[in-house]
């Protein structure tokens, strides 16, 4: 086989494990439906109270996260999948704190300027 030639089909690499399977992504479809689908029935149907509500929405969207990273973006915390996973925590990590501190310090020149 020359370095041009396309790999066997029987080739010992599996794309698998870098991409995950067919029924990983069912999985990870299904589950982004039903958290989709609970936080809406919850405020459409109004049978939840406010205070009830808003906390269920964040929940459902934390957990929809954590499933998007692991059956999307297959991040985990296997030795192959660690450096994939420091490096996105650590990007999230620098968002969070760039928009978080941008937005803390307009805040602060806001409430500076309306006191003058």
């Amino acid at each position: 086989m020359n370095a041009h030639s396309s790999p066997s089909p029987h080739s010992s690499h599996s794309h698998e494990v870098d991409h995950g399977s067919v029924k990983s992504y069912l999985v990870g479809f299904a589950l982004s439906v039903a958290l989709t689908i609970i936080p809406f029935w919850a405020v459409m149907s109004g049978h939840l109270a406010k205070s009830t509500t808003i906390p269920l929405i964040v929940l459902m969207a934390i957990v929809q996260v954590v499933v998007h990273l692991k059956y999307f973006l297959h991040l985990n915390f296997s030795k192959s999948g660690r450096a994939n996973t420091f490096a996105f925590l650590f990007t999230a990590l620098i968002i969070v704190m760039v928009v978080g501190l941008s937005v803390w310090i307009i805040y602060s020149a806001n409430n500076m300027m309306m006191s003058m």
